[in-house]
């Protein structure tokens, strides 16, 4: 059975090119907002999360916060995708819960590696 990614972004080409990437190997799910994540996390629980910060109503720190108080995904790991690259958004990140951060545009190889990482932690890998 395929591990699940909720993929959160108003832009359709990063969700499109997320899912190109990545539908492979996961089962990939994507909603156009902080709000409709949100609506469908009530009822479904991913693996993992990879969402855009710069998103309108609800941005990506608001959904963020949201995920980490909420007891059933305060642990979903969470990738967060921005197309700003000063140092104090990562930090707001991983201050608000974010295991890893990932600038626009992104490498695809540096996605999987992170997708990988998240999905499987290091210290269950085989191969060293």
């Amino acid at each position: 059975m395929k591990k699940t990614i909720l993929v959160v972004d108003d832009e359709l080409t990063t969700c499109v090119l997320l899912e190109h990437f990545l539908s492979s190997q996961y089962e990939i799910i994507t909603t156009n907002s902080g709000i409709e994540a949100l609506t469908w996390l009530e009822s479904n629980l991913p693996d993992l999360i990879i969402s855009d910060i710069q998103m309108p109503k609800m941005d990506g720190f608001d959904l963020l916060q949201d995920i980490r108080l909420k007891g059933y995904t305060k642990h979903t790991p969470i990738i967060m995708l921005s197309g700003r690259t000063e140092s104090k958004e990562r930090i707001k990140c991983y201050k608000l819960g974010a295991q890893d951060y990932l600038t626009k545009p992104f490498n695809p190889e540096e996605l999987e590696e992170l997708v990988k990482k998240n999905l499987f932690p290091i210290h269950y890998a085989s191969n060293w």
